[in-house]
This record gives C-alpha cells, sequence and structure tokens, in this order.
C-alpha cells in the first residue's frame, strides 16, 4: 500500500488553489512543485495548510545549499515534507534533516542528477534522511528517461527508508511503480492534465492501495 502525491506545478496562485481543491480528498500529499513555491513563496504554503488540514504537504524546495536556513522557514509554516538535492553537500543534506527533526517532520533527499545512486542513498541513510526521492525530472522524461532503474537500485538496498518515486507516473504504470517497492507514488501530468483531475486522482489512489 503506498501513499500518492499530487504535484502542484502551475505557476498561478490561484489555479494552484482551484485544483488543490478538487483533488486533496483523493490523494494523501499535495506537493507545491518547485517553480510554483519559488513563484509564489511560502504564502502558498500558509494558504494551502490552513485550507486542508487533512492532507500532507511537501515543499519540493531541491536545497542546494544552507539546508537548515533555508528548510526551517517552510517546516514551521506547515510543511510536512521538505526536500533536499542528492547532488549538495552532505552538510547541506544533514540541515535539512535536522531542521526536519526539530519540528518533528520528513526530509526528502531527491536523486535527480545523482551519478552513484546507491552510495548516495546509503550516505543520507546514514544521515537520517526520511524519503528518498527516484525522481525523472520533466527535461528528462522529454528524452525519454522513466524512474524503474533507479527504483529498483534504491529499493534492492533494504535500508528501511521511504521511497518516493515521480517521472511521468500514470495509471497504467502504478502498480509496476507499486510492485517495485515505492511508499510513496507522484503523478502530476496524469491528474492536471486529466479532463477530470479528481477522477484521475481517485483512480491513481484506488491502484496505489
Amino acid at each position: 500500500m503506498a501513499s500518492t502525491q499530487m504535484a502542484l506545478d502551475s505557476l498561478d496562485f490561484d489555479a494552484t488553489v482551484a485544483l488543490a481543491e478538487k483533488v486533496a480528498p483523493h490523494v494523501d500529499i499535495l506537493e507545491i512543485g518547485t517553480p510554483c513555491i519559488k513563484h509564489n513563496g511560502i504564502k502558498l504554503l500558509e494558504t494551502l495548510r490552513a485550507k486542508f488540514p487533512n492532507n500532507k504537504i511537501l515543499v519540493d524546495l531541491k536545497t542546494m545549499d544552507a539546508g537548515f536556513y533555508e528548510a526551517e522557514p517552510f517546516y514551521k509554516a506547515g510543511a510536512d515534507i521538505v526536500t533536499v538535492l542528492g547532488v549538495a553537500d552532505l552538510g547541506t543534506i544533514k540541515g535539512v534533516i535536522d531542521a526536519a527533526n526539530k519540528y518533528g517532520k520528513k526530509a526528502q533527499v531527491d536523486l535527480i542528477n545523482v551519478s552513484d545512486k546507491a552510495a548516495r542513498t546509503k550516505e543520507v541513510a546514514k544521515l537520517g534522511a526520511h524519503i528518498i526521492g527516484v525522481h525523472t525530472g520533466l527535461d528528462q522524461q522529454a528524452a525519454g528517461q522513466t524512474p524503474f532503474a533507479d527504483l529498483a537500485t534504491v529499493t534492492g538496498l533494504n535500508l528501511g527508508l521511504e521511497v518516493s518515486v515521480a517521472g511521468g507516473v500514470k495509471p497504467a504504470t502504478v502498480a509496476q511503480v507499486k510492485d517495485a517497492g515505492a511508499t510513496i507514488i507522484v503523478a502530476g501530468a496524469a491528474i492536471y492534465g486529466a479532463a477530470d483531475p479528481a477522477a484521475a486522482a481517485a483512480e491513481i489512489t484506488g491502484l496505489a492501495k
């Protein structure tokens, strides 16, 4: 049984809130995507936190430096999960983990563009990372890449961490992702690009459970 996460990627503040209202009842985690949080700032997090008390909220900061300093305000404002890049310095990653622990929340390490994913996963597990993000970015997806090989590498380490998978997940691939060991399944375009986003979210969540 995997949790489901919806990536909110629009830059438009009101459109983001409106889409969240449609899908929130049908997913476990609302993700404020990187361009979205950069454009709209912490006010969007505060708005979503107030409107959706029953959902977890992930803020996809993709922190690269100043880990604790950057992450802390978002945990304070109600984020349940904040992301840090796996290619960042281990000190930066530890800073985000420390901030998460201070507030009883979780830090997710995003493996996008990490060359040795197994080695880095082991290193951040030792630091106390809560979630590993196997992430095939939009530009990588456009080049035909998928997250499945990387997912197998990470879950094969059996480190007891939660594993989140993002990158072109759609109803047809949910079972494959879950069977490969993902504990959090992230869908973006498969939901927000659907004619009925609420129905698409409900379908993906149904398959994930």
